[in-house]
């Protein structure tokens, strides 16, 4: 709910940003959420055993731009060839929200993918 790094809270801490990013996530958009990322990617084996208690599978990204800094983008040219040269079969793109550069190229990365055979799937599909 916060992004607070799990390792550095306590469990209740931990149960309580989860369920209440869970309520939020179906309050404002009626999805049961079913998998949880953890913030800033970090993780322990306490943490994920609270998440998986909480019937929470754990997924990580097979590939991060390094986007969150706003005021150290790169530029809509370099975004698009960063994020497009690092395609893969399988992969879990992270990009965050919150890059203007990111908002402005993804329209292109979507139709590049495509264009280049990929398919975007759900979690859920692609564990098939």
């Amino acid at each position: 709910m916060n992004h607070k790094s799990m390792p550095d809270i306590s469990d209740e801490q931990i149960k309580d940003e989860v369920l209440r990013l869970h309520q939020a996530m179906y309050e404002k958009f009626g999805y049961e959420m079913k998998y949880i990322r953890p913030p800033k990617g970090e993780y322990s084996e306490r943490t994920l055993n609270v998440s998986n208690s909480l019937g929470y599978k754990t997924v990580m990204w097979s590939f991060a731009y390094k986007d969150w800094d706003e005021k150290n983008q790169n530029g809509e040219e370099k975004a698009k060839k960063i994020v497009v040269d690092n395609f893969h079969n399988g992969e879990v793109m992270l990009l965050h929200a919150t890059s203007k550069d990111n908002m402005n190229i993804l329209d292109y990365v979507i139709k590049t993918a495509k264009d280049m055979g990929y398919e975007f799937k759900s979690l859920d599909e692609f564990e098939k």
